[in-house]
């Protein structure tokens, strides 16, 4: 077992050439590049995504995140006329948000003028670092497929021309700053032949925050604060779950905003099951954690010293550490594409 607090942030750091970040989508969605790895080995293989049917079992539940994206960046100017932008993280109430600015100037009671004046926000808060507590003159969320723009990654340089690329083809319930990018290599065809196996598919919800992108800044692992995340886990979900594990099923989670959302309704469970719920999640996982809910994994390469690199490692058990960067190696030696847009990986 590995102890957190013997953690070094370090420890999960990898030299990546920004010829392998991926600027843009692949053609097809379900034609990127697939590393399968089993946790008992050490062999990888490589395939493409629409190969993961053959991986999944009649009567295996594979579960994703219907979480859509909001048009969350507002570009605005700040009463001395100078540019600001604003990055909605999370709703606090009708009317007021926690964003992330950018741009100077902006202590409390700061206000900023977005859509040329039709709507306002005022600074009530500093949260820290970039982050701060503002309210809005008006309810902007349906202003914001007018207002706002698809805020893309900060390493994504190329303009995306169709912002239904960094949507899943089954998102639904909007409220995230960032896409679940390990589910955007699904398309809808790719689903309906999943389901024709005997697999379920079910779906949950969390609304992913900018975190998602942000290195771990502290020394020590142990150290670190992970976001609260809103997320929910509907009766139906949790009942289709835990017949497929009575009955002998594996549960695939698409990405590891799934996985947050499955181990913390596990937590007060036992073999596995899941409680259905809602609210705030701030489960934090590292290598030692014991995985309750979730059998495989589909995920994307993540960014050094970032939390979905340590779940990954988690998930792989001893040295897991070791094996994910090793895999990562390989993944550079074959050309695999890293990040949002980049390619997948399929741990078993």
């Amino acid at each position: 077992m590995v102890e957190l607090q013997s953690l070094r942030t370090d420890d999960f750091d990898y030299q990546l050439p920004p010829k392998f970040i991926a600027q843009i989508p692949a053609e097809s969605r379900d034609l990127a590049s697939m590393m399968v790895l089993h946790r008992g080995a050490i062999e990888v293989a490589h395939r493409r995504f629409n190969d993961i049917e053959s991986y999944l079992n009649p009567g295996d539940a594979l579960v994703l995140n219907d979480t859509r994206v909001l048009p969350a960046r507002l570009r605005g100017k700040k009463e001395s006329g100078g540019k600001v932008e604003l990055l909605l993280l999370r709703r606090v109430a009708q009317r007021t948000w926690a964003v992330m600015v950018g741009g100077s100037g902006m202590g409390v009671d700061a206000r900023v003028e977005i859509s040329d004046g039709n709507v306002s926000a005022m600074v009530l808060e500093d949260l820290g670092g970039p982050r701060r507590l503002v309210r809005f003159s008006r309810a902007i969320t349906p202003m914001l497929g007018e207002i706002g723009e698809i805020p893309l990654p900060p390493y994504i340089a190329t303009e995306l021309r169709d912002g239904e690329r960094y949507q899943t083809v089954y998102a639904a319930n909007a409220g995230s700053a960032a896409a679940p990018t390990a589910g955007l290599h699904f398309t809808a065809d790719l689903l309906a032949d999943i389901v024709s196996k005997g697999v379920k598919i079910v779906m949950v919800t969390l609304h992913v925050g900018m975190d998602t992108f942000a290195s771990v800044k502290a020394e020590m692992v142990s150290d670190h604060r992970i976001q609260q995340e809103w997320f929910c886990l509907e009766e139906n979900a949790a009942e289709t779950i835990n017949s497929v594990r009575d009955g002998g099923g594996r549960v695939i989670a698409v990405g590891t905003t799934t996985v947050r959302v499955l181990e913390t309704a596990a937590r007060g469970g036992s073999c596995g099951e899941v409680t259905p719920m809602s609210g705030e999640t701030g489960v934090f996982i590292t290598p030692g954690y014991r995985f309750r809910a979730v059998d495989a994994l589909v995920t994307n390469f993540h960014l050094p010293r970032s939390t979905p690199l340590m779940m990954v490692a988690a998930f792989l058990g001893a040295k897991g550490r070791m094996k994910i960067l090793q895999a990562y190696q390989i993944a550079m030696q074959a050309r695999y594409r890293f990040y949002s847009f980049g390619d997948a990986m399929l741990i078993l």
